[in-house]
């Protein structure tokens, strides 16, 4: 990544020659196939994934960890714009090459490495997965895919285009727990779902607040530039790294980003959705006076409760409706749910409300049950869809398989053509959460009103645009800075 800035058209061109260079020289380079090799029990350079990871620290930290943990990933490479969060990474891949800049790594090594594993923050999973996808990489991407919805479709688009295997990191799309809750409602034990209700305590982390006013040195370790990556130029300021960093609206996508994809996958499985047809939304406030409601358009709010309407799928007898509750909000407890059992897994949740019955899980779809629980015992339904090799935590070895075997040679549980849609039901939430939080100034100058806290907002998936609302448009596609580009 330039310290210098370059204009978006410049950047587009170097980085169009980029690619095209680099995929001359990786077609290229052959992998000699262990049956040319021979040998019972050697193990050839292609029977293995050379994986380059992005965003080492942190959860990339654990997230190369299961790579490695499956036996068939070398962890090759790695990137990472601050020191301090990649140092346990690099000491575990000692023979690993490190780079600040994933451009820079890219350039140098496109024809050493496989696949890449993206775990920065949300506002740049996309220009790092497609510049891998334009590569020929396969890509694993940290959820929520992206950061905005035109990058999601985009993303979806260059998964199939340059056929390369995918993955989004929501670990409970290979859990048993939602195929054991897909097996209950195709057996008709719940009945047709017409309303799903999901919660949970997050944000742990400050929200409905201003940007910090002081302005510290940046750490000698952390490239603050590379770190911005695609958002506005602002001084640095402390606190943002680790984690921090998702409840602002220019890097992350508050509690819905965090726990959307894990809470909001099962029922998008289940019941087969896709596109939104309209989505509404109501906020906590932040009150710094008596009567003065604070304004932190930057910020997310510290609580919202948002409702997605999906239209009638293959699975469902009508429309349905999906209730998100965050900052501990939680919906009224089932009547079936005994008054001292636990409701979800006491921080999230997720209920399906059937027209025979209703049907509950922890995060990640772990521990499903029936209600009331006793019906736990009574109803036993045949196995149908077949279990991912440790569950949950076999979804990285899956990702792994996958790309070994090759574009369209095995079933993955969150492949872009899945994760994509969902994805994109989860930033649609998020706009509505936007609009019910914009600001609009009195004509008497005095204070706001907030117009998008008190409408509908209808949903053009095709199109990507809401069209009784626009001035929330404007976060359906974000304008990058200069030098960066999505590459399309």
């Amino acid at each position: 990544m330039e310290k210098k800035s370059t204009t978006s058209e410049k950047s587009s061109s170097s980085r169009r020659d980029f690619v095209k260079a680099a995929g001359v020289t990786a077609a290229g380079f052959m992998i000699v196939p262990r049956h040319v090799l021979g040998g019972k029990g050697f193990t050839a350079p292609s029977d293995k994934l050379i994986v380059a990871g992005v965003g080492v620290g942190g959860k990339g930290t654990s997230d190369l960890a299961n790579f490695a943990k499956s036996g068939k990933a070398d962890i090759a490479y790695l990137c990472d714009v601050d020191d301090r969060r990649a140092a346990t990474s690099i000491a575990n891949y000692p023979k690993a090459k490190y780079y600040k800049d994933f451009r820079e790594m890219f350039e140098k090594e496109s024809k050493n490495f496989d696949a890449v594993s993206v775990s920065t923050p949300d506002h740049t999973h996309a220009v790092v997965a497609m510049a891998a996808m334009q590569l020929g990489k396969h890509v694993y991407v940290q959820k929520p895919m992206t950061h905005d919805i035109y990058e999601a479709r985009k993303l979806t688009e260059a998964a199939a285009k340059y056929k390369v295997v995918t993955q989004m990191g929501n670990q409970g799309s290979s859990g048993d727990g939602v195929r054991t809750l897909h097996e209950w409602y195709d057996a008709g034990i719940i009945g047709d779902v017409d309303t799903v209700y999901i919660w949970t305590n997050r944000p742990i982390w400050p929200q409905g607040i201003p940007w910090p006013s002081e302005k510290p040195a940046v750490p000698k370790e952390l490239d603050w530039d590379l770190w911005l990556g695609t958002a506005p130029k602002k001084d640095y300021v402390d606190n943002l790294i680790p984690g921090s960093w998702r409840g602002w609206w220019d890097y992350g996508t508050g509690a819905l980003g965090d726990l959307g994809c894990h809470l909001m996958e099962a029922p998008f499985r289940v019941l087969g959705l896709k596109y939104a047809t309209d989505m509404q939304a109501s906020v906590g406030s932040v009150f710094t006076a008596f009567g003065k409601r604070g304004v932190f358009p930057d910020s997310c709010p510290p609580s919202s409760h948002a409702t997605l309407t999906f239209p009638k799928t293959a699975k469902t007898k009508g429309p349905v409706t999906m209730h998100w509750m965050d900052g501990g909000i939680k919906p009224e407890r089932p009547e079936e749910l005994g008054p001292n059992e636990l409701f979800g897994d006491g921080n999230s949740g997720i209920l399906f409300v059937g027209s025979k019955g209703k049907m509950m899980a922890s995060e990640y779809a772990a521990n499903p049950r029936l209600l009331p629980l006793s019906k736990m015992e009574e109803v036993k339904v045949k196995q149908k869809f077949a279990r991912v090799p440790g569950s949950a935590d076999g979804h990285y070895a899956q990702w792994v398989e996958g790309c070994i075997a090759g574009y369209g040679k095995m079933e993955l549980s969150s492949p872009f053509e899945l994760a994509g849609p969902l994805t994109e039901a989860i930033l649609g939430a998020n706009l509505a959460i936007r609009g019910a939080d914009m600001p609009k100034a009195r004509e008497d100058g005095k204070g706001f009103t907030y117009p998008g806290s008190n409408m509908k907002m209808l949903w053009d998936a095709q199109n990507m645009k809401v069209t009784n609302f626009d001035e929330v448009n404007q976060f359906v596609r974000r304008n990058y800075r200069d030098g960066w580009s999505l590459g399309v």
